[in-house]
């Protein structure tokens, strides 16, 4: 939830340099900031609520002395936001500065036992433990990493922490489980932080921390454990990212959020091109399969449905699809000869780790799709399919769902060829009908970016509005509602078309908003008729739909006709529309959609 960067550099301060990087995490979402360093003996702190340009107005957090210093930005799970409970935390005597992204589950344990040994704590945070906990290991005459280690093993629950220390003047120390945690490799000065765009103006080297890894950072080096000891080999490690920092920025656009809209087409193109051998091997898992689970969390999970529905028409495999958090209700059926295809745009979601980890012990295998490669889904799969989405900067998963479309779409082709639902020839043409969907995505921006802005105008008014569907258009009406929502605070529902008799009708009055999305030709007859019922009670209608559908762009009051396009491939463009509405909506209700209240980027806490 919270962002980490952490610095130490051979020459300079490097407070305006945590600063920057803590400005490029901003988009993870948080409630309070703040920085420490250490210079001569002594850890300066600087922290407080409210926005990163708020706190720095008042302290200026520039002016903090030394080489080495860590930041952080907090979204609170514990403790309500306030400036004694922003980060860094610090210990009893100030020895010991600490940022932390996680939850540490027992700490109400943890802090009582402190507390009774004297210790004097200053917030209501659990990350405070951990500095105290620090403290004990010291004054048992550990050394840093040592007392680093004594606190994590105390420690339940998640965590990626970043400290400093009085006494080792030239180390960031670091530990990570279940929270992401990354390490840059820099000239002169090296990084640690919770996400790659905290430092990629200055280095392309990176080094992902693995759960259950403890050590440090120097300017010139870096020192990897496991907890238990284990050296681990830091030059293996190293990859080169091929994300620029301009990607990684705004690029001229007012946010981020429409910046990745625009960047869907080349996202795409790269995803396409990035499609390799993977796919048959995926394939023929699926194919020997005897069950298919299906997990992931919000926008992933809409991705899933999209590949439960493409995988029972193309490749008549009946897939179970599961929100992560619920995985518990199947614990008791899953088993060896099942497969977990697994979504996440970061790999780090926690829900769909913890799912995860419990079916592959009880003998599932499982397949990861996500976007970042080396997280920790990655490595807890037996088989991976990469997005190749870039960096997402914008909370609102945009430009990483019609991404994973592509690749799940890729994939249901290769089930469908292994068990022989179509030929070599046709899959081959399936797959290469994919690699278009670059081009009718840019050509959606470019028509439509203008009618987005004017039927905001509209919505903009409205707090409640339906999205309806059948068959495949369900899950992308679903995400069209999704976006709505966490963007624009507008009351957004999608539904099964069939469904809105069944209650939600009952709300339908003059001006009440429905977005109708058509996607294949033989629903629409039975789709036409839900939009004649909603106009009958005085339904505002839109709709995304094919020019074939004649009839029922009759009907509709504000009408999106999409490039003609296979079911397997109509899903990545039928949403771009219902994308553009909602950010459009936001903006003219006066919300920033790269920052939606009460939500981060990547959700690694339950």
């Amino acid at each position: 939830m919270c962002g980490i960067i952490g610095v130490a550099a051979l020459e300079g301060e490097v407070a305006a340099k945590v600063k920057r990087g803590l400005k490029r995490l901003e988009y993870r979402g948080y409630d309070s900031v703040g920085i420490a360093s250490l210079f001569g003996g002594k850890i300066y702190v600087k922290k407080g609520k409210g926005k990163l340009d708020e706190v720095d107005s008042r302290l200026n957090l520039d002016l903090m002395p030394g080489r080495l210093a860590v930041g952080h930005t907090r979204w609170a799970t514990h403790a309500a936001p306030s400036d004694a409970n922003a980060h860094p935390h610090t210990d009893c005597k100030n020895l010991v500065a600490v940022v932390h992204n996680g939850i540490i589950e027992n700490y109400l344990e943890l802090k009582k036992e402190l507390t009774e040994k004297g210790h004097a704590f200053r917030s209501e945070t659990d990350t405070e433990v951990l500095a105290h906990l620090i403290e004990e290991g010291l004054e048992r005459g550990l050394r840093g990493l040592e007392a680093l280690r004594y606190a994590v093993k105390r420690a339940r629950g998640s965590y990626a922490i970043a400290v400093l220390m009085v006494g080792e003047e030239d180390k960031i120390f670091f530990a990570r489980k279940l929270s992401p945690l990354v390490i840059g490799l820099g000239n002169g000065a090296n990084y640690v932080a919770s996400d790659i765009p905290a430092f990629l103006e200055y280095t392309q080297r990176v080094m992902i921390v693995h759960d259950d890894e403890i050590g440090y950072i120097t300017p010139t080096e870096v020192h990897l454990e496991r907890v238990d000891g284990t050296p681990v080999d830091v030059g293996e490690r190293v990859i080169v990212v091929d994300w620029t920092p301009e990607m990684a920025m705004k690029g001229g656009y007012p946010h981020y959020m429409l910046k990745e809209i625009h960047e869907q087409p080349l996202a795409l193109a790269q995803t396409y091109r990035g499609l390799g051998p993977e796919l048959e091997e995926v394939g023929e898992a699926l194919h020997s399969a005897s069950r298919v689970f299906l997990v992931a969390a919000g926008t992933s999970f809409h991705a899933t449905l999209v590949f439960d529905y493409l995988l029972n028409k193309m490749a008549g495999i009946a897939a179970v699809p599961l929100i992560a958090s619920e995985y518990f209700k199947y614990t008791n059926t899953v088993g060896e000869g099942d497969i977990v295809v697994a979504v996440s745009q970061s790999g780090e979601t926690v829900d769909t780790l913890r799912a995860v980890r419990e079916f592959r012990a009880r003998g599932a295998k499982v397949v990861a799709v996500t976007n970042v490669i080396g997280s920790a889904l990655t490595r807890e799969s037996d088989l991976t399919v990469y997005t190749r989405a870039g960096p997402e900067i914008g909370v609102a998963a945009t430009k990483t769902f019609t991404t994973q479309l592509l690749v799940l779409s890729a994939l249901a082709v290769s089930v469908a060829k292994a068990r022989g639902r179509v030929s070599e020839s046709e899959a081959s043409s399936m797959i290469r009908q994919l690699g278009e969907a670059a081009d009718m995505v840019n050509e959606v921006i470019n028509r439509y970016e203008g009618w987005a802005k004017r039927i905001a105008e509209t919505i903009a008014a409205k707090q409640n509005m339906y999205y309806l569907g059948r068959g495949v258009s369900v899950p992308v009406a679903m995400e069209g509602a999704l976006k709505m929502k966490e963007i624009a605070y507008v009351h957004a529902e999608a539904y099964p078309a069939g469904e809105s008799k069944h209650g939600p009708i009952a709300l339908i009055e003059k001006g009440f908003p429905v977005v109708f999305v058509s996607i294949e030709g033989e629903l629409s007859k039975l789709l036409l008729g839900n939009v004649e019922e909603m106009r009958a009670r005085g339904a505002y209608t839109i709709g995304v739909m094919p020019p074939r559908d004649k009839e029922l762009i009759e009907k509709i009051h504000e009408v999106v006709i999409v490039p003609e396009a296979p079911l397997h491939v109509a899903p990545i463009v039928y949403i771009v529309p219902l994308q553009m509405m909602a950010y459009y909506t936001a903006v003219k209700r006066g919300y920033d959609p790269d920052k939606p209240r009460n939500l981060a980027k990547t959700v690694t806490v339950e």
